[in-house]
């Protein structure tokens, strides 16, 4: 790893040719539109002093962005410059070359524009208290290319320094914009319905506001529940009692549970009827107050289960709906209630329908991967049986 004073670069070649140039001077930065930094003041990088990037070669700028005092260059930088390298990847037409707690960026106007705007949000993040990792970088650099931030009016470092809650020295929070605007959404309405694929954060973060609204006494419990089917297996066929045979659906709430609550207390709470994770054949004839309610795997349930469900909603109670209408598991011809309920309830004031997709999946990267490729194998015409016959 380089020293404070070492230049810190993986390429090395434009940043050098801009530093014999040293044409840089004024303050104000280059917007990450491609506007002309020439063509008047730009808006200083919050929290840094920079340079006006300025042309030093034939559709080449450059920028400076001097690092504050305050922050160690190893938490700006990463372990090993863990952090710059990323950055170096996602912008292969850019160098970055740091020298010290100054970092000189050059390439093409719109990209040097991109780089600063991600050195602002990495500072602004490390000025909240939130470590920087390379996923929480990656996730910066998709929201800034995609202008989701831009669109819908929010700063990276806003939606990737939102506490939910905190357990044991970890704190869970949204990685992505849609997953932020997920988790407001819930803030905001008395049902919700978080439609996405597997490892998008739709169940985990329903998980965390239950938990969150359950510590603030905004409620007085929990309930989860699942409809018991899975991949077309039986109940029946499974050994054991009766709640042996529906433990298995349920294993990932209380997994979820247990990242949340300290595991020595969860049996206590529901022991004491404070947390209650059931399937959702219990809930018919229930009307159930001051409670925080997540149907999972909502794409098991057939529209009359789904309607059965809803109508079990109290007074003082929130209600979050997850599933994915991709992987349903019930048996042939039944319609999923998750499928249908948009066209009956998109136009009901105080619910709301959340869309999650690929880019929010936030397990290993093949898992976004897989889900586009089934997406696409879909789109083309559905299953291989179909296309045999």
């Amino acid at each position: 790893m380089a020293d404070n004073t070492a230049p810190r670069s993986g390429k090395g070649r434009q940043s050098s040719a801009a530093d014999r140039n040293g044409r840089a001077a004024g303050t104000g930065r280059a917007g990450a539109n491609g506007a002309n930094a020439s063509s008047g003041p730009s808006k200083p990088v919050s929290g840094t002093r920079a340079t006006r990037a300025e042309e030093v070669a034939p559709g080449v700028v450059q920028a400076k962005i001097e690092i504050p005092s305050g922050h160690p260059l190893v938490s700006v930088f990463g372990a090993g410059d863990g952090l710059l390298r990323v950055i170096e990847k996602a912008f292969p037409g850019v160098d970055i070359h740091a020298r010290g707690n100054q970092v000189t960026i050059a390439g093409s106007q719109g990209e040097v524009g991109l780089v600063e705007r991600l050195f602002e949000e990495m500072l602004l993040m490390l000025r909240t208290g939130a470590p920087l990792t390379e996923d929480g970088v990656e996730r910066s650099i998709q929201m800034l290319r995609s202008g989701e931030a831009d669109v819908d009016g929010q700063r990276p470092a806003e939606v990737l320094t939102q506490n939910i809650l905190s357990n044991r020295g970890r704190t869970i929070r949204p990685k992505t914009l849609n997953q932020k605007n997920y988790v407001d959404a819930i803030d905001r309405n008395t049902i919700v319905f978080g439609i996405g694929p597997a490892g998008s954060g739709k169940t985990y973060l329903a998980m965390a506001k239950a938990v969150q609204s359950l510590q603030s006494k905004q409620v007085n419990r929990i309930i989860l529940t699942r409809p018991a089917v899975e991949a077309g297996e039986k109940l029946g066929f499974l050994p054991g009692t009766l709640y042996e045979k529906i433990d298995p659906y349920l294993r990932p709430l209380y997994d979820a549970l247990h990242d949340m609550i300290d595991p020595d207390g969860i049996p206590r709470l529901m022991a004491a009827g404070v947390i209650e994770v059931a399937p959702l054949a219990y809930m018919r004839g229930r009307t159930l107050n001051d409670a925080f309610i997540i149907l999972d795997e909502a794409q098991n349930t057939s529209p009359e289960q789904m309607k059965m469900f809803l109508t079990r909603l109290g007074f003082g109670s929130k209600i979050v709906v997850t599933g994915d209408v991709t992987q349903v598991d019930l048996p042939g011809g039944t319609e999923s209630g998750l499928r249908v309920v948009r066209n009956i309830l998109g136009d009901v004031e105080d619910i709301h329908f959340a869309e999650l997709t690929s880019a929010d999946v936030v397990r290993h990267r093949l898992v976004g991967d897989i889900v586009d490729a089934y997406g696409r194998f879909d789109a083309r015409g559905g299953d291989a049986k179909r296309k045999r016959h």
